[in-house]
């Protein structure tokens, strides 16, 4: 079955950095986009950055970019996310996601586009 599992979340200061993982299993990198998503509590889920990691591309939420860095080692089955800078309004749960290749760029930050999601890790970020 699809399984998206994430870690690597905790508890770091403002401007510190932490590396979330997801590792996949149940499905091939080459079928999918693999997104990272947050939620803080009382708001939206947001799109915070894809990858179409046959191909290489990625893109990211206006919130991260410059900031965060979404990578993939195929082989592994496993995306990562590298957040640097990290500011208190990062806080939230992280959850990677998996999308149909065939979804338009302009979608991919979308919740809606993504049909398997992970359990979820918190990560904090104190002031």
């Amino acid at each position: 079955e699809v399984q998206l599992v994430e870690s690597g979340g905790g508890l770091v200061q403002a401007g510190g950095s932490l590396r979330l993982s997801c590792a996949a299993s149940g499905f091939s990198f080459g079928d999918y986009v693999i997104g990272w998503f947050r939620q803080a509590p009382g708001k939206e889920r947001e799109g915070v950055s894809c990858i179409r990691a046959t191909e290489g591309a990625t893109y990211y939420g206006h919130s991260v970019k410059g900031r965060f860095t979404i990578s993939s080692d195929n082989a592994k089955n496993t995306v990562y996310l590298q957040m640097n800078s990290l500011k208190p309004e990062d806080t939230a749960v992280y959850y990677c996601a998996a999308a149909p290749v065939y979804y338009p760029d302009v979608y991919l930050l979308e919740v809606s586009s993504y049909d398997y999601w992970g359990q979820g890790t918190q990560v904090t970020v104190s002031s």
